[in-house]
């Protein structure tokens, strides 16, 4: 092979790589709306997994960024292994639209694609328009990258030697099919590749068919390198799409003859055969294993073991991966980390309990400063990630849907702040020997119920969009608070006048009660914020 045949070959390559990557941002950007949806039916099912795998590849055109995404989530506490199981096997499916989608012979229409896709681009009065243009020149690039990498292998005739030694055995053809795509990280890349081949007489089904097993096991280096850094539940997802391909190329060797005759029958063109080998493969890989996810993901856990649960505390969600392969779904992450703080606040609002009910308890302020700092640390987190999936561009709704979250995070700051304040005039309280009268005692535990009950409820209207929980705190729960504090105050204020109290020690008591009011507040506003998401991201009831 010459310089400039290899040349003609690695340009058609980069034509059909840079292609596929407009089609798939264009159909990211598109679908991105779509892509948190998606996530949240995630069910233990891994057949509905499958499903959602299938869907999500077929959106985006990219089984790569489907495993980078699933790997992520894993990593993130996003998804379980199982789950994560069924994503794998549905992405391995939805990568053979893209094989189906070259082997149609229209390599004649590649310009047009092209020159209304730069139409669309250029003149776009939209940023979605802009981004259909450029999905479209990427469909326009895929063939005539196709086209370019047929013209080139017309001259490959005179390697006839390597092709006789591909031929020699399926494992060299399986060989260089998973090496090549390891090299492109792209098993449409692979696949186009060798149905240019195969078109030009190059290649047999005897030396093709093997070549796109190979493809299968190659692509799973992209999951691989995601894995690289991430927790051990993520390594778990990236193995079992390794073991999942690797297993299935060995059972379809071992029947070989029987594939290639079932394939010989699918179609008359080498190129549709091809295509449709790659669809049969991953198929019935899929029908082979999916009765045993459970017992497939079982043995990964045997092979790359936890040695020990991460507590919650530790656990962030905020996936950096997940920033390029999907920021609809980092914005997903997002709401997950501001659950997290909500669990956090929770607890601390557990601990000041104790230390109003139990004040001699030794290490309550110890517990709760590790709490409190905990929480604005990913408070901090939450804004610095957010900032980051702005800069990679989102819809106005997914948009306005983070915004609601990261101004949730600062409430649930302000929430610990006060309960940091509750703290030290608990602290106050012990040191100085006070204590609260009779009717400041039950008016104190009247009102801390229903600040406990409010973030309670906000955070739970939160995580689940329920605006009938939203409402029973903006309405009933925040005004029973600030009746509360209103009548508290004036009860406490005619003790003082009565000489009940020391006055002294007694202005403490009324900073008690303005801190559990703002608590109810900062409620009453990630309550509020239910209510925004709620109207954008629920299909409206009307027509």
């Amino acid at each position: 092979m010459d310089v400039s045949t290899l040349l003609q070959v690695a340009g058609g390559v980069g034509l059909f790589l840079y292609g596929i990557k407009l089609m798939s941002e264009a159909l990211q950007f598109i679908a991105g709306d779509r892509m948190r949806h998606l996530i949240g039916t995630l069910t233990k099912t891994p057949l509905r997994g499958v499903f959602i795998g299938i869907l999500v590849t077929v959106l985006i055109q990219s089984s790569s960024g489907t495993t980078v995404m699933t790997v992520s989530f894993v990593n993130a506490g996003l998804m379980t292994l199982k789950q994560a199981i069924g994503i794998i096997m549905g992405a391995n499916i939805g990568t053979t639209v893209t094989a189906q989608i070259i082997a149609f012979k229209i390599k004649d229409f590649a310009l047009p694609f092209i020159a209304l896709g730069v139409a669309l681009a250029l003149f776009g009065k939209s940023k979605k328009q802009r981004y259909t243009g450029n999905g479209i020149v990427g469909f326009g690039l895929l063939f005539m990258g196709m086209q370019t990498m047929e013209s080139a292998t017309k001259f490959m005739a005179s390697q006839g030697d390597f092709l006789l030694f591909l031929g020699a055995n399926p494992l060299y053809g399986v060989l260089a099919g998973t090496i090549l795509t390891m090299i492109v990280q792209s098993s449409a890349a692979t696949i186009g590749l060798t149905i240019a081949m195969a078109s030009q007489g190059l290649l047999g089904l005897d030396v093709a068919i093997p070549i796109i097993l190979g493809d299968n096991i190659g692509t799973t280096i992209t999951a691989v390198l995601a894995a690289l850094g991430t927790n051990r539940y993520a390594k778990q997802a990236a193995a079992a799409h390794v073991l999942f391909n690797l297993f299935g190329v060995l059972i379809f060797l071992i029947f070989l003859p029987f594939y290639k005759l079932v394939v010989i029958h699918t179609a008359t063109d080498v190129g549709r055969q091809l295509a449709n080998a790659h669809t049969i493969f991953n198929i019935a890989n899929t029908i082979i294993f999916i009765p045993f996810a459970s017992l497939f993901a079982r043995m990964i856990q045997a092979l790359i073991p936890i040695s020990a649960p991460t507590r919650v505390e530790d656990t962030l969600y905020l996936d950096k991966k997940l920033l390029d392969a999907s920021p609809a779904a980092a914005v997903e992450a997002v709401k997950d980390e501001l659950l997290h703080m909500g669990q956090i606040a929770q607890n601390m609002l557990r601990i000041t309990r104790r230390a109003y009910s139990e004040p001699e308890t030794a290490s309550l302020a110890d517990d709760f400063m590790e709490q409190e700092k905990l929480l604005n640390e990913l408070n901090k987190g939450i804004s610095s990630y957010a900032s980051e999936i702005w800069q990679r561009g989102l819809s106005g709704e997914v948009s306005t849907v983070l915004g609601c979250y990261v101004n949730a995070s600062g409430d649930l700051e302000r929430v610990g702040d006060h309960l940091e304040n509750l703290m030290e005039l608990s602290e106050v309280r012990l040191d100085d020997g006070s204590h609260f009268s009779p009717q400041a005692n039950e008016e104190f535990w009247a009102m801390f119920d229903t600040a406990e009950e409010a973030v309670s409820c906000a955070i739970l209207s939160l995580k689940t969009e329920d605006t009938d929980q939203a409402n029973y705190v903006i309405h009933d729960l925040e005004n029973r608070i600030d009746t509360q504090e209103k009548q508290f105050r004036k009860n406490h204020i005619d003790r003082l006048n009565r000489g009940e109290c020391d006055p002294e020690k007694g202005v403490h008591f009324i900073d008690i009660l303005s801190n559990l009011e703002r608590i109810g507040d900062h409620s009453h506003n990630i309550a509020y914020f239910t209510h925004d998401i709620s109207s954008l991201t629920r299909p409206s009831s009307q027509g």
